[in-house]
């Protein structure tokens, strides 16, 4: 452990010497070292900053070795990257200052030239995509894979992060802007190499919101690889393109009278288009909960629950192996509203007790999971009748709804986000309110939503 952390040192001493360091990833680094003392305060397990699948790697430590060591393990890597933060930090603060008093601190005996000047692109990204991989689903590892792909077509594995420079990430920008929205799926673009297939004419390009997914990556990565000790530097800070102008197809919530029109037509049934129990309160859920169409048609009766006088959506992808969630977030539990208490929606519960599923009507589709039969009957068929149907209004829209009028009610952002399954962001609610918020606090927030 000590040779492991000994040698990274040495390098980011080096390192530090040869180009400085920046403002943000001395600001970053204080804020990593800070929690890196907080976490070994409470022996916390959470594998958050630590560099686990490179310490395995450079110490030739295998899973099963590894396993075994814990909770010891891990926790002496945390105490490990805490102190040699504490001495770059040291050693970066007497940079900053001339000193008359004693003779200035020298580089290493080595020549930062016969150092590796950083990792090579390829191999990081590999410790990037598992190290983050715990905590992404399936889908969104493969998703981050794709974004992270560009790089190494555009640089090559083999090219050393700290030879990439700001000019070569705005190049990198260009070929995003240039790149054809249908690459991955015309055989004919696909085959054709990254820098052969921007040049075809005639080919509708990536969207802005698709540019800054894959900018958002980019800048993930190198701030990983920057905290890491793989690069010197942080890149596509700042980079982000102007998003397209919205399109009439864009989601949106459905106005206050147009949800009044959709609850209505579910409860009072003046219109004869509800005749099915599945799609009533699989809309009246999607209307109170703000939960995602195949989230909600997954749903087993023992995802129901109470806890005290409390009623809630157990949403998780426990159950049959169909059973899916976006991500870490969307594993959540979200209080009834009381609208639907009162509408009988525990009777309904009830009255699938017989069986496991509770919308069991809802057959899988490999495309469209559990809710595929519902997001069609909605969009092709229930609103359309209501003469609601526009661009831009679907069953996703009973979502924008949630979020836009919890967020009118003055409910934080933060347990919006809960609710609706969305990570919270920054430092507060990442590391110091890991737990989230109560049943209570989140009751007390989807009570302020009104049709």
């Amino acid at each position: 452990m000590k040779a492991y952390f000994k040698a990274q040192l040495e390098q980011y001493l080096d390192r530090l010497h040869c180009y400085g360091i920046s403002k943000n990833a001395l600001a970053d680094a204080r804020e990593e070292m800070l929690d890196h003392g907080c976490m070994v305060d409470i022996e916390s397990l959470n594998p958050q900053y630590l560099p686990i699948a490179r310490f395995k790697r450079k110490m030739q430590i295998s899973d099963d070795e590894w396993n075994a060591s814990l909770p010891g393990i891990s926790i002496e890597l945390r105490k490990g990257r805490r102190d040699m933060l504490k001495r770059v930090l040291e050693a970066a603060e007497k940079l900053e200052h001339y000193s008359f008093d004693e003779v200035p601190v020298r580089p290493s005996a080595r020549s930062a030239s016969a150092l590796p000047a950083s990792s090579s692109l390829g191999s990081t990204i590999e410790d990037f995509i598992t190290e983050h991989s715990r905590q992404w689903t399936s889908k969104t590892t493969s998703q981050n894979r794709a974004y992270l792909s560009i790089l190494v077509e555009f640089f090559g594995p083999d090219r050393l992060l700290a030879t990439i420079t700001k000019q070569d990430a705005s190049e990198v920008k260009k070929v995003l802007q240039a790149l054809p929205s249908s690459r991955n799926t015309k055989p004919k673009l696909k085959a054709m190499p990254l820098m052969q297939v921007i040049k075809e004419p005639g080919h509708k390009k990536i969207a802005a919101k698709t540019i800054n997914s894959h900018i958002q990556m980019f800048k993930m990565f190198f701030d990983w690889a920057e905290r890491h000790g793989h690069a010197p530097h942080t890149l596509f800070e700042g980079m982000k393109v102007r998003k397209d102008k919205a399109s009439d197809s864009e989601r949106k919530p459905f106005t206050p009278d147009q949800a009044q029109l959709i609850y209505s037509a579910l409860t009072e049934k003046p219109s004869g288009l509800v005749r099915k129990d599945s799609h009533k309160w699989g809309m009246l859920l999607g209307m109170f909960t703000g939960a995602r169409l195949n989230e909600i048609c997954q749903l087993d009766i023992a995802d129901v629950q109470q806890d005290g006088d409390t009623w809630f959506l157990n949403i998780t992808d426990e159950g049959d192996d169909n059973k899916r969630i976006k991500s870490k977030a969307g594993r959540r539990k979200v209080p009834l509203h009381s609208d639907l208490i009162s509408l009988g929606f525990l009777d309904f519960v009830d009255s699938r007790r017989n069986g496991t599923r509770l919308f069991p009507d809802y057959s899988y589709s490999a495309n469209g999971g559990y809710g595929r039969n519902l997001g069609r009957w909605c969009n092709e068929s229930f609103l359309p009748k209501l003469g609601i149907k526009q661009p831009g209004l679907v069953f996703h829209s009973l979502r924008h709804t949630v979020v836009t009028r919890l967020s009118q009610a003055d409910v934080p952002e933060p347990i919006v986000q809960c609710i609706v399954g969305h990570a919270r962001s920054g430092v507060t609610q990442e590391v110091y309110n890991r737990e989230g918020y109560t049943l209570a606090q989140l009751k007390e927030a989807i009570g302020r939503f009104q049709v």
